[in-house]
């Protein structure tokens, strides 16, 4: 029996480092809590991340924790991640605060809000725990930054403020696990150490009997259980959090001329890579992310994928030769899609009066759509229904600014923006049928939209995954869930937590 409890418990997932599994845990322990009868949610204070979604009110929330919610069963709301931060230069980036853009903020002139951010957090918090009988919190980088301590609001500060026990990730892949564990706690004071229940060691290839040494080792050195030894886990799919995911991409071989190959280019900052995760599914495909610039003439199509900065973004095509290959590349009849930022790149011009993304002014775009883009204000965040050529479709918009049509027709017609009926359309298409752009993000998860445009691109007849979307995710949450508690020890984090189940 579950505890009517005014403010649920709290379980936070903290890491050693950056990208050593702390959001797969998290997403993990939402499914296995979920799968026990309890009312679950998930919780990061402050995210920094260009791969965001929208709820189904219009808020804008990063992507981990919409793959968390849907682990847990639960509709994604903005309290799960009340601050969003997306970078759009090395020291600058755009801060969402509950799902609204707030403003673009230096890294310096942040610090001045967090009082106000760390607030907000709190109250999210709250909300959550008043609606809910677990939290799931999940942590930001190292937890034990120590130079970055009296600023964090995602990671011992908030697990204070909610009194939440730790779970602490470690990856074994990376090398140096010890190092990792008696590290972090050395760099923690002992009100913070004694948060920690336990580690779980991520990412673990090779017999399990041969790290029982280690396991005792790091019991002994810190007094802490190893909780768990989560083994590789290379056939479950769940998204990524974060276009790291994706950096200095591997430099592949060139597709051979009769190779269905399709290339993405990696631009510096891009958003939304998981878009394509259903292309790289299609049996008989060979998709890749390119960085260095190269020959595209044996690639089938090209494809611009979405990005904060664009009009930076669009200045790195130019100097990197990228946008020559392009065009290039148009010009010998290649295929190009163009994916919201990447859409307002291939039009004629780009306009920043508000300096949304800069200093105010213009840029020349590629000049692949006859389309022009003014960015202006307030965002667009929706969740769409469209169609195309009569097969229906689900995706998500964010963007800034609008983008109006000089020539060609529309891609999508546009049948509702969070629920509301009403009768658009998004995207061009060029008069010889070569160049796609629209500021659908998600259309490829749709089986039909995605067949469709591979028949449109010359690759009709390959194997789309018809279990796209959220029937396939949610099957991965299941296995996701089956194999941590193959190697995680459940009770010690029950019994820490105090649920009563």
């Amino acid at each position: 029996m579950i505890k009517d409890n005014p403010l649920a418990p709290c379980l936070a997932v903290f890491g050693t480092a950056s990208e050593v599994g702390k959001s797969i845990t998290a997403t993990a322990l939402c499914r296995i809590f979920t799968n026990l009868g309890l009312r679950v949610a998930p919780f990061k204070a402050q995210n920094m991340s260009n791969n965001s979604g929208v709820t189904p009110e219009g808020g804008e929330m990063g992507r981990a924790q919409i793959v968390q919610s849907e682990a847990a069963g639960v509709s994604p709301h903005v309290d799960m991640n009340p601050i969003l931060l997306k970078p759009s230069s090395d020291t600058g980036s755009q801060v969402v605060v509950l799902g609204d853009v707030f403003g673009n903020r230096k890294a310096s002139a942040y610090h001045q809000d967090k009082a106000f951010l760390f607030e907000t957090a709190c109250q999210a918090l709250d909300r959550l725990r008043r609606e809910h009988d677990l939290i799931i919190m999940e942590g930001a980088g190292s937890c034990a930054e120590v130079n970055l301590a009296a600023h964090d609001i995602v990671n011992f500060r908030m697990a204070e403020y909610a009194d939440a026990q730790v779970v602490l990730v470690a990856d074994i892949h990376r090398g140096g696990v010890f190092a990792q564990c008696v590290g972090t706690l050395g760099c923690l004071p002992p009100d913070r150490r004694d948060r920690i229940i336990g580690f779980l060691i991520n990412r673990f290839r090779g017999d399990a009997g041969l790290f029982e040494d280690g396991i005792r080792w790091i019991e002994a050195m810190t007094g802490k259980q190893v909780l768990g030894l989560i083994a590789w886990h290379g056939d479950i799919r769940i998204e990524a959090e974060d276009s790291v995911v994706i950096e200095n991409p591997i430099d592949p071989p060139m597709p051979k001329a009769d190779e269905a190959a399709v290339a993405i280019i990696r631009l510096p900052h891009i958003s939304n890579f998981n878009d394509f995760d259903p292309l790289f599914r299609v049996r008989g495909i060979r998709a890749s992310f390119l960085e260095k610039v190269r020959d595209l003439s044996t690639y089938r199509a090209v494809i611009l994928p979405g990005t904060k900065n664009t009009r930076g973004d669009l200045c790195w095509l130019v100097d990197s030769g990228w946008a020559d290959v392009l065009t290039s590349y148009k010009k010998n009849a290649g295929y190009l899609l163009g994916i919201c930022g990447g859409y307002q790149m291939l039009g004629h011009q780009i306009n920043d009066p508000e300096g949304l993304e800069g200093n105010p002014g213009g840029a020349p775009g590629l000049e692949l759509l006859p389309v022009e883009t003014t960015l202006m204000s307030p965002k667009t965040t929706t969740r769409t229904e469209f169609s195309w050529e009569g097969f229906e479709g689900k995706g998500y918009e964010i963007h800034m600014g609008k983008t109006t049509l000089m020539g060609g027709r529309p891609l999508f017609e546009i049948h509702s923006r969070n629920g509301r009926p009403c009768h658009d359309l998004d995207g061009c298409v060029s008069s010889d049928d070569h160049v796609f752009g629209t500021y659908m993000h998600g259309l490829f998860e749709n089986p039909q939209i995605l067949r469709q445009w591979l028949f449109r691109i010359g690759l009709e007849g390959r194997r789309v995954d018809e279990h796209s979307g959220p029937a396939y995710r949610d099957q991965q949450y299941n296995m996701l869930a089956r194999h941590f508690l193959k190697h995680l020890k459940l009770e010690p984090i029950i019994n820490a937590v105090g649920i009563e189940l």
